[in-house]
């Protein structure tokens, strides 16, 4: 009969340990279909690591039902992920949003991608789900960004990968998931692409909460422009529109409303920074 330490060790071997990291704040609402979106799927050996920043709703009970780890950090995503990252166990790395779903073969995927094909990260597509208009015309946006270059950036990684690259800048609120991207392709590190995708429930988006939070990562876009200049303006390049305006002749209706959208919330990252500068001197 073959020793049991040895049965793990063969178990590890052949399905390495993923660690999944989630932030959260007051997630309650979405959490529980996060956590069962992992758990149901086809890759079975992973663990749930939950940094948590006091939330006041019943977000712990939640991930105490799926057996989560959970730590308590009061910070904004990227040291909320670097923290989750400096706890896994797992010999991958998962970031995921507390709103999201992920289809049953992501993590398979993924991890098959970083061994049979050398992959040190790997970019998963995202869907935007919502109901109103607002969702719908941030649907479209997703889908006219899917393969383009400097639109979507890595969520997997190998776990010595993204601590040899130093991880998310802590110092960035906002592109900091590109700024990663772009460090790890100056390392020469393989970036991969899996099919499965992850659901990204927008939920009821409105106009003011939209504007609030993107004047809020405006206060941010001076440091993103002062650490990636060239960055900062491929990612909020829209040239995509004009690249995409076939879709005007099929959708007129949420085409129009996407770029009205753009405007508005162009105009609340500006007023943002601009509050910053003003408030630098």
């Amino acid at each position: 009969m073959k020793d049991q330490s040895l049965v793990r060790q063969e178990t590890s071997s052949m399905h390495p340990l993923v660690s999944v990291i989630i932030p959260t704040l007051n997630s309650g609402d979405t959490l529980e279909m996060c956590l069962q979106s992992i758990q149901n799927q086809s890759y079975k050996n992973t663990e749930i690591i939950v940094v948590d920043a006091f939330s006041k709703d019943h977000t712990q009970k939640i991930a105490e039902k799926f057996d989560a780890e959970i730590f308590i950090l009061v910070a904004e995503r990227s040291p909320a992920r670097n923290f989750g990252a400096k706890q896994a166990h797992g010999n991958f790395l998962l970031f995921v949003d507390s709103d999201m779903e992920l289809d049953p073969r992501v993590v398979e995927e993924c991890v098959n991608l970083s061994i049979n094909r050398n992959a040190d990260a790997v970019i998963i597509p995202e869907e935007s789900v919502g109901a109103n208009f607002v969702a719908k015309c941030k649907k479209m946006e997703k889908t006219m960004r899917l393969r383009e270059a400097y639109s979507e950036a890595p969520r997997f990684f190998r776990e010595e990968i993204f601590k040899l690259v130093g991880g998310y800048a802590e110092e960035m609120v906002l592109g900091e998931d590109f700024e990663l991207v772009q460090r790890l392709q100056n390392m020469n590190f393989n970036v991969g692409r899996c099919d499965a995708i992850i659901k990204h429930h927008e939920g009821h988006i409105s106009i003011k909460k939209l504007v609030s939070k993107l004047y809020f990562y405006g206060k941010t876009l001076p440091i993103y422009l002062k650490k990636e200049p060239s960055l900062a303006l491929k990612t909020s390049s829209p040239v995509r529109f004009v690249k995409s305006v076939s879709l005007l002749r099929r959708q007129p209706t949420y085409f129009t409303g996407l770029c009205v959208l753009k405007l508005v919330e162009y105009s609340a990252y500006l007023a943002g920074a601009f509050a910053y500068v003003l408030n630098s001197k």
